[in-house]
């Protein structure tokens, strides 16, 4: 007879890890027993390691992924859902606080993040793929929205996930079906980048990042900000919006930058544009 699951004994610091190398945060979430499924612990975790990577000088791109054969089976069905609602509302309405708030911190983070999928992508999981601002999957990975399988919606923000990373009848069929996708698929159907042999992911998720650690930080960060915001405004609320931004940006160093990126492509004639980011080096000695 098959034993009850019981709570993960695993202390709460050690749900997740991560590494700082050549400019970048591998941060992993570090339940791989349980898939890496995000408990209320997990969450709170993740929320403190967020805060703790943001402001770091020698940390210029963020990547998310997961600690042995899953990126992240979603929510953790004893931790989060029974026990959550065994306590009350009260404690439900906690748990999904932490867990939505670092989603929302990672959609409007400082640094260019990127979601390494390794493995199982599931449900709530999809709320940090959306929060990332690229993603690249293995082959093998498996993505999917199982909740209709089990009586439930796709929740905590999976269906508005789906509807805006894929075209309205995937999304639908993705959601009603409960069938999963392979990285391939995943891929082909706009939930990420690119999907490559899982031999070869960390080394694309590297080159990509070193590609985004030569741009400027606050353009890219502008950038990105500036594409989430855009989506739901009209073409002229859009318009103002970028004037607008681009204006804040230059508060940031942004004329001086202008004036450097400018002198390298006409004067210098060491930088074009359309092949590749300036030398921001250059900016460090004014």
């Amino acid at each position: 007879m098959a034993m009850p699951s019981k709570p993960d004994p695993r202390p709460e610091e050690e749900t997740v890890r991560y590494e700082i190398k050549d400019g970048v945060a591998w941060v992993y979430f570090n339940r791989p027993d349980k898939r890496n499924c995000m408990s209320p612990k997990l969450n709170r975790q993740m929320g403190r390691v967020l805060d703790e990577l943001e402001f770091r000088d020698d940390v210029q791109v963020l990547v998310l992924t997961g600690e042995g054969p899953s990126w992240s089976a979603g929510m953790d069905l004893l931790e989060y859902f029974r026990m959550s609602e065994q306590e009350g509302l009260h404690a439900t309405r906690r748990s999904q606080r932490e867990a939505y708030s670092w989603w929302e911190r990672l959609r409007w983070y400082e640094k260019a993040t990127i979601g390494m999928i390794n493995g199982w992508c599931f449900g709530g999981a999809y709320g940090p793929l959306f929060g990332c601002d690229l993603a690249f999957a293995s082959d093998d990975a498996q993505f999917g929205l199982s909740e209709i399988n089990w009586a439930i919606l796709p929740g905590g923000g999976a269906s508005k996930v789906a509807a805006e990373l894929m075209p309205f009848r995937k999304a639908m069929y993705h959601a009603m079906m409960g069938e999963n996708l392979t990285g391939k698929q995943a891929a082909e159907w706009g939930l990420v980048n690119e999907s490559l042999p899982a031999d070869k992911l960390k080394e694309r998720v590297t080159e990509v990042a070193n590609v985004l650690k030569k741009k400027d930080t606050h353009a890219l960060r502008a950038t990105k900000w500036a594409v989430r915001r855009v989506r739901e405004m009209t073409y002229e609320n859009a318009e103002d919006y970028l004037i607008r931004a681009q204006e804040a940006l230059n508060d940031f160093g942004g004329w001086e930058t202008r004036r450097e990126a400018t002198k390298q492509f006409l004067d210098d004639k060491t930088f074009k544009p359309g092949l590749g980011a300036f030398d921001k080096s250059k900016l460090q000695g004014d």
